[in-house]
Order: structure tokens, then C-alpha cells, then sequence
């Protein structure tokens, strides 16, 4: 990419790795798994790097494990 051309609004594809992740093609958000909200590439703080899968926030994070059982489902 040169700089003529932007990451305009489209969509990033990232490998999620252990502390970091790699831009495969350059983008300007990807998409909460839970939530489905937009996150920006700068701002992007929490993955899973076994499902390839990026959350808004914690919370996103969390019900991501509990969904795919690596939390006990609990209400109090």
C-alpha cells in the first residue's frame, strides 16, 4: 500500500496471535463477534487468538468464552 491509497472503511483481516496480531489486509475496523459493532484496527484490545475472533470490550470477550463453554454459564 502506498500512500495514495487508504485503508478507506473497509474491513481489516487479521491473524489474532498470543499478545499481538498481524494485519493480513490492511483496514480501518473489524467487526465485535458478539456484538457486531465496528472496532477500530488502533483501538482493538481483546481476541481470541483459538477462534480468530475479535471483541468490542471485556464484557464481549467474556460471553465469547462462555459460549463456547469455557466458562461455566452462571446467573446469580
Amino acid at each position: 500500500m502506498n500512500r495514495f491509497e487508504g485503508s478507506g472503511n473497509r474491513e481489516a483481516k487479521i491473524r489474532y496471535l498470543d499478545a499481538d496480531f498481524q494485519i493480513l489486509s490492511p483496514g480501518h475496523h473489524v467487526v465485535c463477534a458478539i456484538t457486531g459493532k465496528s472496532i477500530l484496527v488502533d483501538e482493538l484490545k481483546y481476541w481470541s487468538v483459538a477462534r480468530q475472533e475479535a471483541y468490542a470490550d471485556a464484557g464481549a470477550s467474556l460471553e465469547a468464552e462462555k459460549r463456547a463453554g469455557a466458562l461455566p454459564n452462571q446467573k446469580r
